[in-house]
């Protein structure tokens, strides 16, 4: 029909994501008897289907993409049926939504800038390193505590064709991520898993499907991660750093949603240390550099003047 939207085609990946989920699930963990040998690991489909209340031909149907017209009491069954997450069914539902028609061809999202109130509120958090993200994990505004904790992604092979450092690229492209973060498993693991998570949200997205191209050719690590069909979209915690000036640094993390833009998702996130802990003296120290007069000063390149130094800073803060 004219004027109709042309869906995305995301079959494959609806078909991927329920059949990864169903293989996490073993039949004792469902309730039900295991039957002798299985064929398949996890649940079957037919298995799925009687948790869930519907057809074996029905589910075997949505398996295959074919989500058109579900309603969203039968996407729930389906979730509580394969224990999905609240992200993972988030993502689920996700999905249904873009493989509707729509009225209208959907609108290029577009990069809008971050306005000066957001970078007021990054410069007045001086002892906490705060930056905000887009959807594609691009760093769109950060201040000075951030820049020099996350300094490594700054320049090289993690700023992408808009001058932008990106955290995908930066662990999937740049072997010095490897150093940097102490879990790097982990962290590309999240990494992932958010963009799999805003592919979900936003699949006319160009920049998001270029980056998911370009480290999907480049990247065995990136495409065994990304085939696992895991999401994130609630995260934080505890994250290990061994920063090449401040030394070893174990900060907490926090992400919260950003509202600025109907056209582009935003995320601020806020790193700081345990007070009374030896990663709070080092984050300082590392802070007290970067307000330095003549701004990001150089740290002394001996761990021993960097000692005295810190003992310094504490003197002059009491």
């Amino acid at each position: 029909m004219e004027g109709m939207a042309q869906r995305p085609d995301n079959r494959s990946e609806i078909r991927d994501f329920l059949a990864t989920r169903r293989a996490k699930i073993t039949p004792e963990q469902a309730g039900l008897p295991a039957g002798g040998r299985r064929r398949v690991k996890g649940l079957r489909r037919e298995e799925v289907a009687v948790l869930a209340g519907v057809s074996t031909e029905w589910y075997t149907r949505l398996e295959r993409g074919h989500v058109s017209g579900v309603s969203d009491d039968v996407l729930d069954a389906v979730a509580r049926a394969l224990r999905l997450d609240e992200d993972e069914r988030t993502y689920l539902f996700d999905l249904a939504r873009a493989a509707q028609p729509a009225s209208r061809t959907p609108r290029r999202r577009k990069a809008d800038g971050v306005p000066p109130r957001v970078q007021w509120l990054l410069d007045s958090m001086t002892l906490s390193a705060a930056f905000v993200t887009n959807g594609c994990l691009d760093i769109v505004a950060t201040n000075a505590l951030a820049r020099a904790l996350f300094a490594s992604m700054f320049d090289g092979a993690a700023v992408n064709e808009r001058g932008r450092p990106n955290f995908a690229r930066y662990y999937f492209l740049d072997p010095g991520s490897h150093h940097f973060v102490a879990d790097w498993d982990g962290a590309v693991a999240t990494t992932v898993a958010l963009l799999r998570a805003e592919a979900g949200r936003s699949p006319h997205d160009k920049a998001l499907r270029d980056l998911i191209g370009e480290l999907s050719t480049v990247s065995t690590d990136f495409r065994t991660h990304w085939a696992a069909h895991d999401v994130r979209i609630h995260h934080g915690g505890v994250k290990s750093f061994h920063h090449p000036d401040a030394g070893p640094l174990e900060l907490t993390y926090q992400p919260l949603d950003l509202p600025l833009s109907v056209h582009e998702a935003h995320s601020l996130t806020i790193y700081t240390a345990e007070p009374g802990t030896p990663d709070e003296d080092r984050l300082k120290l590392l802070a007290s550099w970067t307000a330095s007069p003549a701004g990001h000063q150089k740290p002394p390149a001996n761990r021993a003047d960097r000692q005295d130094k810190k003992a310094d800073t504490r003197d002059l803060s009491r």
